[in-house]
């Protein structure tokens, strides 16, 4: 059973390890190894780097820096050592024997970080197959109880994190999770077909769609709740959840948000992203972060108070193009300037950049202002006169437009309202050609 505060019974003392390979932020993905562990209830205890341009084949780390590490964990009384890198199944074997204590790399924290996290029926399925794809290869190193896993909950985590010989049955193994792999997989494009239904039901409202996007943490649950509070009826019952920790959010929410001005649209609220998020969890994400894709509008929220934002940013920008997300407008919002004391928010940079807090109201109005004017930038103004005998299109236009005028008349009702195409189409024949 998940717990609520999403941590496991006991913590365990880690080193955290990593080979430099000229990566320009490599000291920041080791900042971030360290904080993915402590999300998921290690202790890191200390941080090893080795300065190499290329990782050996059969080990990952030379051999002396791997039987450094074994001494290193022997002093510091930790019980596992946690990689920077996806290992292959023989490194990860060759590197436990060499150390002499548990090895986990950084896909298999991710995965298992994820495991805790996932809350609706279709993110623990994505996240089983993420795992499943992950352990089949690894399957002489893990005794995954496949049983258990099949009975379970669906998250997989518990038993994918389990160490063992994993030598018997290996071949029945194999094909029992495979085949598990297949039946989720079927699953999980059924839960596909059925938000593509919800998707389309949603559209039939004709109401332009935003999506939140970005890192992990940096903000996008509160600005939603930020603006659900000014804008929607009963926002506080409609919040999602929100919590100060890495992947807080696996799952995706839609919530409409009606503005002062009688215009709407919806708003989603999406998975967050990692530095080196394992392949495997993009390509299971891929139905969830549809709502993005097809979005008329991105906010991409940035956590301006890390002093690495601009890491982050390219991070989100790449795993946006890696499931194929391109040239949507989108709008960068600079989240938690309150943190920053040398900084002035809200305030503009350009026409898509925002300086912003999402726990300042006048922030959320500026950002409110803002997404208007990107969203609703090629509507037409018109001038409509409605018969008094079609009341009900008074209330639609009342209800649904911004108006910048209203008259009454001998002949009916004179409007003057901004309209997008569509609802040009349905008020063509009330045009005032006057």
């Amino acid at each position: 059973m998940i717990k609520e505060d999403f941590m496991p019974e006991t913590q365990t003392n880690a080193i955290v390890a990593g080979i430099t390979r000229r990566q320009p932020n490599f000291d920041y993905t080791m900042t971030e190894l360290a904080n993915l562990a402590a999300a998921n209830n290690y202790v890191v205890v200390d941080s090893v780097r080795q300065n190499a341009d290329q990782v050996v084949a059969a080990t990952y780390f030379g051999k002396g820096k791997a039987e450094e590490l074994g001494e290193l964990a022997r002093l510091k009384d930790a019980q596992t050592v946690i990689v920077n890198d996806e290992l292959t199944p023989s490194q990860l074997r060759n590197l436990e024997k060499i150390i002499g204590v548990d090895v986990v790399d950084r896909t298999q924290l991710i995965l298992d970080i994820f495991g805790t996290r996932a809350r609706s029926k279709q993110a623990k399925t994505q996240v089983e197959i993420a795992q499943l794809r992950y352990a089949l290869p690894r399957l002489r190193q893990r005794n995954a109880n496949f049983d258990q896993q099949s009975a379970g909950t669906g998250a997989g985590g518990a038993g994918l994190a389990n160490r063992g010989s994993g030598e018997t049955q290996l071949e029945l193994d194999r094909r029992r999770l495979t085949k598990r792999i297949s039946r989720l997989k079927q699953e999980l494009a059924d839960e596909a077909k059925d938000e593509e239904t919800r998707s389309a039901q949603r559209n039939e409202s004709h109401l332009p769609t935003v999506a939140l996007v970005g890192y992990t943490n940096a903000g996008k649950s509160t600005t939603m709740n930020g603006l659900l509070n000014l804008f929607a009826e009963q926002g506080e019952a409609k919040n999602v959840e929100e919590k100060d920790m890495l992947f807080a959010t696996l799952d995706t929410s839609v919530r409409k948000i009606e503005l002062p001005s009688n215009r709407a649209f919806l708003l989603s609220d999406t998975v967050g992203f990692v530095s080196k998020l394992p392949t495997k969890l993009v390509d299971s994400f891929k139905a969830t972060l549809a709502e993005a894709k097809n979005a008329d509008l991105l906010l991409h929220v940035v956590d301006y108070a890390d002093p690495h934002y601009q890491d982050m940013m390219a991070v989100t920008e790449a795993t946006l193009a890696d499931i194929g997300i391109h040239d949507v407008p989108t709008i960068i919002i600079d989240n938690k300037a309150d943190l920053r004391p040398d900084t002035t928010y809200p305030e503009m940079v350009g026409d898509s950049e925002l300086i912003f807090s999402a726990r300042d109201q006048r922030s959320l109005q500026k950002l409110a202002e803002l997404i208007e004017a990107k969203l609703f930038a090629h509507e037409e103004t018109h001038t409509y006169l409605i018969p008094f005998s079609d009341g009900q299109v008074v209330s639609y236009i009342n209800d649904h437009l911004k108006i910048d005028a209203t008259e009454y008349t001998d002949a009916g009702t004179r409007i003057t309202a901004s309209v997008d195409a569509t609802q040009a189409g349905r008020l063509a024949r009330y045009l005032d050609e006057d």
